[in-house]
């Protein structure tokens, strides 16, 4: 999807994608999201064809960094190659949940903004209680919001890198180089 494709002037409540591998379980997420009348915004796939997750992954990270998503959730097989590359999107705080305990801490100590499943390693339901786990959940802030703010240097660092390797600017190491 390009970005002058993205949709204008409306906010979804989640942007909701898979690859082939997560197809069955975005369905079965769709009509839970739609069922409880919240607005989503369906990125793909449509079928169990084969694809690269990346694109998709992509995608719901920038409609969630745009704001045209309030959030958004992904699946693919085991969630990890939608992890990696959602995470890659500026402003996006991902997280992999395999239970109930992870999706809440996800919220309450992250504040994720993108829940990621893997449907060959959750059971349907037990995704389905992480997605109601996760949306009910709010972020605790207090001394997680530290948590939030380190997160925001390491993004700020690595752009800094990516415009040049001399950049200047205060750097915040976790270790001496």
């Amino acid at each position: 999807m390009k970005e002058k494709e993205f949709p204008r002037g409306k906010e979804y409540g989640f942007a909701l994608g898979s690859d082939h591998a997560g197809f069955h379980l975005k369905e079965k997420i769709k009509s839970f999201l739609l069922d409880r009348e919240k607005t989503v915004y369906d990125v793909g796939v449509y079928n169990t064809e084969s694809i690269n997750t990346a694109p998709i992954a992509e995608q719901v990270g920038r409609l969630v960094s745009r704001s045209i998503c309030r959030q958004g959730i992904l699946i693919c097989g085991t969630g990890l190659g939608m992890s990696m590359a959602v995470n890659k999107v500026f402003g996006i705080r991902a997280a992999l949940c395999h239970n109930q305990f992870t999706a809440a801490l996800a919220r309450q100590h992250n504040n994720a903004n993108v829940l990621v499943l893997g449907s060959r390693v959750i059971a349907a339901e037990l995704a389905l209680e992480c997605v109601k786990v996760w949306m009910k959940e709010k972020f605790l802030a207090g001394k997680y919001a530290e948590r939030l703010k380190y997160l925001e240097i390491i993004e700020g660092n690595s752009c800094r890198n990516l415009a040049s390797p001399q950049a200047s600017g205060p750097r915040y190491l976790l270790s001496e180089e």
